[in-house]
């Protein structure tokens, strides 16, 4: 009884610290967001003001607000396209159909990308699409596409899914070479089964595959879908949210209402929305995958 108590004990030492850390930085903060969100106060005033929830209406009656969240939204579907499912045929191919020598090669050259700096990524997309010297448009005239060639990040039309396709060009790499791990771990038998069977290699992907790799495709939309709510370094880097607020997300508003309107109860209302927003896209997303896992 003493040594269960007594490991017990040595249990709490470990997890107490933890527990008072992420306390302090991470729920204490979640919580005080949400209770200012209540109030309007800036740097100059002594007390914070007590406002119920006009924060939330005037977010409600925000033009721009609502672009922010609609680029967030846009942001979150390409990016759970491209960075869960493009990456996860890309890791299947490299798998599959490529040689081991090669495949480490290619596997590196994916990843690259992932270890690059934002603000460095930011200052050479800027020069891919500069519509003077940017190789993107040169590109385009040489193949005989001009009519194409496009202010990219200049223009209202098109600044927004410039940001998000540097943002992919970054990220798919990197969950390519997550997939690869969760296929890797998939019993060779099965496809030996299925081959047996008579299933070709695109059948074996989406039943072997696929269903596999479930937990780590659950995680990664989680990841995705958070991060593209929570997009903030991209937008700052290349456009700071123009032209015209066309490519504000609601990370940049928030900025900018917190520390250049001085508006922290708005811009408290903004935080707490995005907090809502991912939480339920996380909880959405657990029960399904909960779900299926009853199913199977």
């Amino acid at each position: 009884m003493r040594k269960k108590t007594f490991t017990r004990a040595g249990g709490l030492v470990w997890v107490v610290p933890a527990l008072l850390l992420v306390s302090v930085f991470i729920y204490y903060p979640i919580v005080e967001t949400v209770r200012l969100s209540f109030f309007h106060w800036n740097a100059f005033s002594p007390t914070p003001r007590f406002v119920g929830l006009d924060n939330y209406r005037e977010a409600a009656d925000d033009p721009i607000f609502w672009r922010a969240l609609r680029n967030n939204v846009g942001y979150a579907v390409v990016s759970v396209i491209c960075q869960v499912g493009l990456s996860l045929a890309l890791a299947a191919t490299l798998e599959e159909l490529v040689g081991r020598r090669l495949r480490s090669a290619l596997r590196t050259v994916y990843f690259i990308p992932a270890a690059v700096s934002i603000t460095v990524a930011g200052m050479l997309f800027r020069f891919l699409y500069d519509p003077n010297i940017g190789l993107v448009n040169r590109f385009l005239d040489t193949i005989g596409l001009g009519s194409l060639q496009h202010a990219w990040l200049g223009e209202s039309a098109t600044a927004i899914w410039a940001i998000i396709a540097m943002s992919q060009w970054q990220s798919m790499g990197y969950t390519a070479v997550l997939f690869m791990v969760a296929i890797q771990k998939i019993p060779r038998e099965l496809y030996e089964a299925a081959q047996v069977d008579g299933a070709g290699r695109i059948r074996s992907f989406f039943t072997i595959t696929v269903p596999m790799v479930r937990e780590m495709t659950t995680l990664m939309v989680i990841l995705t879908v958070s991060g593209a709510f929570l997009v903030f370094n991209e937008v700052m880097v290349t456009t700071g949210g123009g032209p015209n607020n066309s490519s504000q997300v609601l990370g940049t508003w928030l900025y900018r209402s917190a520390f250049l309107n001085d508006d922290m109860g708005y811009a408290s209302a903004i935080a707490t929305v995005i907090l809502l927003i991912t939480v339920l896209a996380a909880a959405a997303q657990l029960l399904y995958a909960k779900h299926r896992r009853v199913e199977s």
